[in-house]
């Protein structure tokens, strides 16, 4: 079992930056694919970025270039670092983790809320 633990949320204007952290326990996270997503009111939860076991990252268009996923494997925890924030960004971001023989993501964090205001 995974227990995945999101911090980092708040409020930025617009142009601002954040750091989102996944503090993760019972399996390591470089044996684990890791993955953030994010969920606007009144939309669907949508892909924003992912990590494989291998250090190979995966970006939505919609992130590309603004957002870098990353992790440290001595804390045990992958980070998603946002900059030039807009408000399309605001949005409940959520860390995920599925193990390498998975093919969807199976464990979740509770959230984290990020607000861009313009």
């Amino acid at each position: 079992q995974v227990q995945l633990v999101e911090s980092g949320g708040g409020l930025v204007q617009a142009g601002g930056s954040l750091r989102l952290s996944c503090a993760a326990s019972g399996r390591t996270v470089s044996e684990l694919h890791m993955g953030w997503f994010r969920q606007a009111p009144g939309k669907d939860r949508e892909f924003v970025a992912q990590l494989l076991w291998n250090s190979i990252a995966t970006y939505a268009d919609s992130v590309k270039g603004r957002f870098t996923i990353s992790r440290d494997n001595a804390k045990n925890t992958v980070y998603l670092q946002m900059n030039s924030l807009k408000p399309e960004d605001t949005a409940v971001y959520y860390c995920a983790a599925r193990q390498l023989t998975e093919g969807s993501y199976v464990y979740w964090g509770q959230g984290t809320q990020v607000t861009v205001s313009s």
